[in-house]
């Protein structure tokens, strides 16, 4: 292979049932770089990657890796780590009931002369490992005691230690705060000092520009090109992912807007609290609005809306809903009173893996009736077909897996799960994580969308960007408490000073 060269794929085909995933995709990796590997979902981003580690079974190509003779094809995960190519996922794949120690030693535990585990030396072990990268923790802890963010850092941590050549990171950063990414960031340009090559996969625009130094752009399957970071400016970028030219996003919500003030009151929640997440808050929601949860990750946005929708039972207060008191013991209460909730985490609250998207589209609406009043299979594929096509749902069928989607498609079939509700008060958190651009686009304008058309919104996001371009109005919350509410023509410094210091007093 070239000098510096550490990973070539070449040509890289692979075909799914009706869908051609990737068609002569071509990736060059060097020798101690971060490459930022983008592309809207569906665009064959993590097709690609699990051609490399072994999970994929490409049909054409081939892919060279340095220090080894002739093309290699991966047949497992292993076999990938083996040869040093090692990912970590959004979701951390480690076993959270497991010590720090034992999950850094999975597979590759040291023994004994006896052949038992040799805890005493696993445990130096990892202390060395975390050591080696500034990390002072007491690695005998489970790891689920630890933050999701540090449990990202000793998957990658195990990753490094097991002569990790080529570091795959897909969507690490979505569920971490900002001072969280930045310790991420520091971690990968050391590692990328160390020579180690990092293959990033992300969608926020702002991380690529901040650690990497190439980009690789997919669309549809293909390759765009491949650019180094300072000859592809923002624009640019988002115009080669979406194969068209990119409307600024400030331009989908209405200038001016309407004024509320006078519309129906559909939430009115007075002094609700559940004990440990939230403390008692007031808020309202009228008709037609989307008010947004801002804050920092675990200031208490996505705890607020769950004890509204009744996911975690209130201790204090009251709640009206269209002007009536109303008592919400769980969520069935909620949908019977015209609410829906799109949870954060769409794998593990979400999807049903291994249903369809027609089955996945029709559960609230089944569950609202009851099972007493089973809709019909014409039923059933009628609303999927509807929704299938209003959102622009990418999939070979109805019929198909929603596991074998893409991630912003998936979030589409919850979307859709609950517009074929008619909900009258919609909670999206963190509807757009995870998404591309375009997706997130349209997610943004179809919130606006129904807003107009009547629907309450609670609308949690983590970009700011994004809460301005859609929100009529925005509650601040931090460490557990709503600490104010900021409406009018708002700034992301206005946001962030009052997310800092406290907010506007009520």
């Amino acid at each position: 292979m070239k000098d510096n060269v550490v990973l070539t794929m070449r040509g890289i085909c692979m075909t799914f049932p009706w869908v051609k995933a990737l068609q002569d995709v071509d990736l060059t990796l060097y020798k101690g770089e971060i490459h930022a590997l983008m592309g809207e979902n569906g665009a064959g981003k993590s097709t690609l990657i699990k051609c490399l580690t072994g999970i994929n079974n490409f049909e054409a190509g081939e892919i060279r890796l340095d220090g080894i003779e002739g093309p290699i094809r991966n047949r497992s995960t292993l076999d990938a780590q083996k040869k040093g190519i090692s990912t970590v996922y959004q979701e951390v794949n480690l076993c959270p009931n497991l010590s720090v120690a034992e999950n850094l030693y999975i597979g590759r535990e040291p023994l004994t002369k006896f052949h038992t585990i040799d805890r005493k030396a696993m445990v130096e072990g990892a202390k060395r490992i975390m050591a080696d990268l500034d990390f002072d923790i007491d690695v005998t802890q489970n790891l689920e005691n630890y933050s999701l963010a540090l449990q990202q850092m000793i998957a990658i941590a195990r990753a490094v230690d097991m002569d990790c050549k080529v570091l795959i990171l897909d969507e690490p950063t979505s569920s971490l705060d900002d001072n969280e990414v930045e310790k991420l960031f520091n971690l990968m340009r050391r590692l990328r000092d160390e020579g180690v090559s990092i293959v990033f996969v992300t969608h926020f625009l702002e991380q690529v520009y901040a650690v990497c130094d190439r980009i690789t752009v997919l669309r549809n399957g293909q390759l765009v090109g491949e650019y180094p970071i300072a000859e592809l400016p923002r624009v640019k970028l988002v115009a080669a992912m979406m194969g068209k030219d990119f409307d600024d996003l400030a331009d989908i919500k209405p200038e001016g807007g309407a004024d509320l003030s006078n519309a129906e009151m559909m939430i009115d929640a007075k002094g609700l609290s559940h004990k440990g997440t939230i403390k008692p808050f007031d808020l309202e929601i009228r008709k037609g609005e989307v008010v947004g949860l801002t804050g920092l990750l675990g200031s208490g946005r996505s705890e607020l809306a769950r004890v509204i929708y009744g996911a975690d039972k209130a201790q204090t207060g009251t709640l009206k809903v269209k002007g009536k008191e109303v008592k919400i013991n769980a969520p069935i209460d909620a949908m019977n009173l015209g609410m829906g909730l799109l949870p954060d985490d769409r794998k593990a609250e979400g999807i049903i893996a291994d249903l369809s998207v027609r089955e996945n589209i029709i559960l609230a609406l089944q569950a609202k009736r009851g099972m007493g009043h089973l809709l019909s299979r014409a039923e059933q594929e009628k609303l999927a077909d509807e929704y299938i096509e209003t959102l622009q749902i990418k999939t070979a069928s109805k019929e198909t897996l929603i596991k074998q989607l893409s991630g912003g498609n998936q979030q589409k079939v919850i979307l859709a799960r609950w517009l074929a509700t008619d909900p009258d008060f919609l909670i999206l958190d963190e509807p757009t994580r995870g998404i591309d651009v375009g997706t997130k686009t349209e997610i943004q304008k179809l919130v606006i969308q129904l807003a107009q058309e009547g629907k309450s919104i609670m609308f949690i996001s983590s970009e700011i960007e994004e809460m301005l371009r859609t929100c009529n109005r925005l509650a601040v919350l931090r460490d557990g408490a709503k600490i104010g509410e900021l409406d009018g023509d708002l700034t992301q410094e206005q946001i962030m000073a009052a997310i800092a210091g406290g907010g506007d007093s009520e």
